[in-house]
């Protein structure tokens, strides 16, 4: 992964609902639940299930998703690594949103046990 400015800008307009349907398929192919993963997205956006479902049906980017969405203020206990770049090293606060969110979705579909991904003590 690079950290360009077109790399950040690339994220900024892809679609959640390009996206969502590879976090649904990547932790059920590992057990998981959509439910869990609505818990993890709810926790981190703030969006129950009818708002999550909105941002899917209006195709909105990932920069209108997450500028709606009211980022969980635990959300910088996040670390680790995505595509080789450590998430609390990056910049550009989207794409660090984004990321936050891909590693939960790692997290959970690795058998992490919720309370560890919810950064609860």
């Amino acid at each position: 992964m690079s950290k360009t400015k077109e790399h950040d800008e690339r994220i900024a307009k892809m679609t959640f609902a390009s996206v969502y349907p590879h976090y649904v398929a990547k932790v059920e192919k590992k057990g998981r639940s959509i439910e869990e993963l609505h818990h993890v997205l709810a926790w981190l956006t703030g969006y129950n299930n009818k708002s999550l479902q909105k941002q899917i049906d209006d195709q909105v980017t990932f920069e209108e998703f997450f500028k709606q969405a009211e980022v969980n203020p635990n959300a910088a206990l996040i670390t680790g690594v995505i595509c080789g770049i450590r998430v609390e090293d990056l910049t550009n606060p989207l794409t660090q949103q984004v990321r936050y969110l891909d590693k939960l979705v790692d997290e959970l579909a690795k058998g992490r046990k919720m309370n560890k991904i919810l950064r609860e003590a």
